[in-house]
């Protein structure tokens, strides 16, 4: 009796943004998707139009990496961004729970950051491991 073998479905590719690219999606064009990187992490962020969309109280985070906003609880312009230098170990620790309690457990994973997958010199960062995909291999990809 031959045997019936089931493949996994293939797992969606890694999307690559980068800041222009994520720029785009920053909830001001009707019917496009809004989006938000914490951590290098891009989220889909438009079931929280309310939130984000625009003219929303936290539309100020979307369409870039808003990591030391989210840490801060800030939307001070000079808070939205990657950076997480000089943070406190209070804003790191609220970083991680606001990381995993709010994004990661109520909207998907679209992609991440350049700044994420690659190094400054543009070469692969080969300790990336995507959130969503935990048997990913960078390795594989390139």
């Amino acid at each position: 009796e031959p045997q019936l073998r089931f493949r996994p479905p293939a797992e969606a590719p890694v999307r690559l943004f980068t800041e222009p690219e994520l720029a785009r999606y920053d909830g001001h064009q009707e019917g496009q998707p809004i989006y938000l990187a914490v951590k290098g992490v891009v989220f889909d962020v438009t079931s929280g139009k309310e939130f984000y969309g625009k003219g929303a109280p936290y539309n100020a985070l979307v369409g870039k990496d808003s990591t030391r906003g989210v840490a801060k609880m800030s939307l001070d312009p000079a808070d939205l961004t990657h950076d997480t230098t000089g943070l406190t170990e209070e804003e790191l620790k609220s970083l991680d729970d606001i990381f995993n309690n709010v994004y990661k457990a109520k909207y998907p994973i679209v992609g991440y950051t350049s700044r994420r997958i690659l190094n400054e010199d543009g070469s692969p960062n080969l300790d990336f491991k995507p959130e969503d995909q935990p048997h990913f291999s960078i390795k594989d990809e390139f």
